[in-house]
């Protein structure tokens, strides 16, 4: 094997006009692929750069979001920056950007305005709201999606709305584009034709909740939509630890009476489904908690092995040396011009006959740009 493998993606360069969390992952995911990501930044950089970090010299969320990219500055409000821009795209199959609707157009770069000259380009636009309806225009951010679309409600559990944290519908909404943006190389393939492809937050947060989304004709309001099972299902104290346990099937329930030591509980009929169990959540739950706080999590682990769906609550740093992460090769180390040495995520999807090339750290700011233009120049 070459020490550059080629990807599925191999040959496709993408420009990456985006910021912040979904837009640039879904690129970086893109990256994974084997596509050469180019990431255009303004001068006044890509917002994330400047979020808070316990990183020396950079941004943590900027590194994790950014890897094998290469980052060039331009200022696309002014002719030059422009015009570089547009040597760029003469060179690109797929632009990326998350812009509110009517900023492309005042840039000149809307996809009517490119189409014509561009007809294989896929473009692909991120919004927050969409790109039609009153609300179109708004600044639309993970957590004000959260907020938005009842996911802060329902983590709540019918108290105080929470926020979901880790950014979890950018991170969606990165994997949906990246899919969509395949999918529309996979047409162009076929045909030749390029096409715009849409996505937003507002439908990567519905899109999460799928399974609650869902109402019947004449169907009242208030009805519980959640997905939690209820009852056993959860996170429990134990002696040293948190564990978190799943015991939803006849089996898995059956086993954990069993291994803790109250087997009366899986042949008592009152407690013999999921629902029973969770409306009788009362009566069990002081039970088996007193029995799980005889031993550790992680002696729990053990005691449970394949018998029982569960897990020690861990920190993620954890899984920097966790042998199961490692065996799954999904942490590299990488080399970044500012920071140093560091490790990062690897890839998360995994090519037998492509594997593409092994990622690389996430551009500094225009740490590339003398290259690129040159690139262009040559071109």
């Amino acid at each position: 094997m070459s020490s550059n493998p080629s990807g599925p993606l191999s040959g496709i360069r993408v420009l990456d006009l985006s910021s912040y969390v979904a837009g640039p992952y879904a690129c970086s995911l893109l990256a994974d692929q084997g596509a050469d990501v180019i990431k255009i930044e303004a001068p006044e950089g890509d917002g994330l750069r400047h979020y808070p970090s316990s990183l020396e010299g950079e941004s943590r969320a900027f590194l994790g979001t950014n890897r094998s990219k290469r980052g060039i500055v331009l200022n696309l409000k002014e002719p030059e920056g422009m015009a570089v821009f547009m040597r760029l795209l003469e060179t690109a199959d797929v632009l990326v950007h998350n812009f509110r609707p009517a900023v492309p157009a005042r840039l000149g770069i809307a996809y009517e305005q490119l189409r014509q000259a561009h007809p294989g380009l896929i473009y692909c636009a991120l919004t927050g709201y969409g790109d039609t309806g009153a609300m179109k225009d708004k600044a639309g951010y993970d957590q004000v999606l959260q907020s938005f679309t009842g996911i802060c409600t329902f983590q709540g559990a019918g108290g105080k709305p929470e926020i979901v944290l880790g950014s979890v519908v950018d991170f969606y909404a990165a994997s949906l584009l990246a899919g969509g943006v395949s999918s529309a190389l996979f047409h162009r393939e076929r045909t030749g034709e390029g096409q715009y492809v849409g996505l937003s937050l507002l439908g990567a947060a519905l899109a999460m909740q799928s399974g609650r989304f869902v109402r019947a004709r004449n169907e009242a309001t208030g009805v519980d939509r959640d997905l939690r099972s209820g009852g056993v299902t959860g996170i429990h104290p134990t002696k040293e630890g948190s564990l978190y346990i799943s015991a939803n099937t006849p089996h898995f329930w059956r086993s954990l009476c069993t291994l803790i030591g109250l087997p009366e509980l899986a042949d008592d009929t009152r407690f013999d489904t999921v629902r029973k169990r969770a409306v009788h959540a009362a009566e069990i739950l002081p039970a088996i908690e007193a029995a799980l706080k005889t031993r550790t999590a992680l002696e729990w682990e053990q005691v449970f092995g394949e018998a029982v769906p569960c897990c020690a609550v861990r920190a993620i740093e954890e899984m920097f040396d966790h042998p199961q992460v490692l065996d799954q090769n999904l942490v590299t180390t990488l080399d970044h011009p500012t920071v140093g040495t560091y490790e990062g995520f690897c890839k998360a999807l995994k090519f037998s006959a492509t594997p593409g090339p092994e990622p690389f750290a996430a551009p500094a700011f225009g740490q590339h740009t003398s290259e690129i233009l040159n690139d262009v120049i040559e071109r």
